[in-house]
């Protein structure tokens, strides 16, 4: 028992002598000491040779020597736990800092931002409308009083809890709550979010954006709606761009048009996007009817204007030769980082 007990105080005085400076070296202690032919193990062993009357006392002895070398095992380990955290955690202040991945604007935002300042320089101020609109404002008082047959020109996304309220299919919102203050001569774009039960496809969505434009003062003419729009688009598409003016309809409007440009995508010989014409319709417009200022309290005999509206997706398309209209709203990074 004696001869246990001196052999148990050597072996302490040797763990406790340990040098460790390394994950390797710490394995390499593990398996000298806690190892399946380690030193606790042969140590262990001798209790074979203990006398009976002795084996508790040896056994209390022997148990407690193990604990001893497991526990300094484990502080040993800990250290080295504690010492790989703080590099993984060490900050260098002296080297430069990450960088975070650049963003970009939406191709829609660029483009309208673009349309915008354009018609800005012309002296056009912003009018903005609420999304949610009644129906006086989005179709009664642009002279679609209920049950005319353009209504169906606009598939409409209606509110179930109120019938009178619907989702804006157009900005056009925007220009009668303008009108309506009275403030004239009246000169203002109308950017913004519109909704139409539509059919999604490469071509149309539910939702898209429109610029709409108003023009209201004395003397008024089609001349001066024409040179508007020649300015805008020499200004969007470049000086080569062609244009043409064909006769249309529209309730709000008399006499109505829409405007073409040469295709951008095919330089007018025919693709597609322009379903092989060369053409590419941009927008409508026309003069204000009467029954629209009148609706607004405006003295038509007095008073005449041009209105305009395009939409945004159209514009951004042939601006960056996108054909897919989709790609605008799925938010597909990898479509827009091209506009970083």
């Amino acid at each position: 028992m004696d001869q246990l007990l001196a052999k148990i105080e050597q072996y302490k005085l040797e763990i406790q002598a340990s040098s460790v400076g390394s994950k390797e070296e710490l394995e390499n202690f593990r398996i000298k000491y806690l190892g399946t032919k380690g030193l606790l193990k042969s140590v262990m062993g001798e209790m074979k040779d203990v006398p009976n009357e002795q084996k508790k006392a040896a056994g209390q002895l022997l148990n407690e020597f193990k604990l001893f070398v497991e526990a300094f095992y484990q502080q040993l380990s800990d250290s080295f736990e504690v010492s790989d955290n703080q590099s993984a955690n060490y900050i260098d202040s002296s080297l430069p800092g990450q960088s975070l991945p650049l963003g970009s604007r939406h191709p829609i935002s660029i483009v309208q931002n673009k349309m915008i300042g354009i018609f800005q320089r012309l002296g056009f101020s912003i009018a903005e409308g609420p999304e949610i609109e009644d129906d006086w404002h989005n179709f009664s008082a642009l002279n679609l009083p209920e049950n005319h047959p353009a209504r169906d020109m606009q598939d409409t996304f209606y509110i179930s809890q109120h019938p009178d309220w619907l989702l804006r299919t157009h900005t056009s919102n925007a220009q009668i709550r303008a009108m309506e203050k009275g403030e004239l001569p009246l000169r203002i774009i109308c950017p913004g979010r519109v909704y139409r039960n539509e059919t999604i496809s490469a071509r149309a969505h539910c939702f898209f954006n429109q610029v709409e434009g108003l023009y209201i003062a004395e003397n008024v003419s089609f001349a001066d709606l024409k040179q508007t729009l020649y300015f805008f688009v020499k200004e969007m598409f470049g000086a080569d761009v062609e244009v043409r003016f064909r006769p249309s309809y529209f309730p709000f409007t008399e006499p109505s048009a829409e405007m073409d440009i040469s295709c951008l995508i095919c330089s007018g010989k025919g693709c597609s996007v322009c379903k092989r014409t060369g053409w590419v319709e941009i927008l409508g417009c026309g003069m204000v009817h009467p029954k629209v200022l009148e609706n607004c309290g405006i003295d038509s005999n007095k008073y005449t204007g041009f209105a305009f509206g395009m939409g945004v997706e159209r514009i951004t398309m042939l601006t960056y030769q996108v054909k897919d209209l989709r790609l605008f709203s799925e938010n597909d990074v990898r479509f827009l980082k091209q506009f970083t």
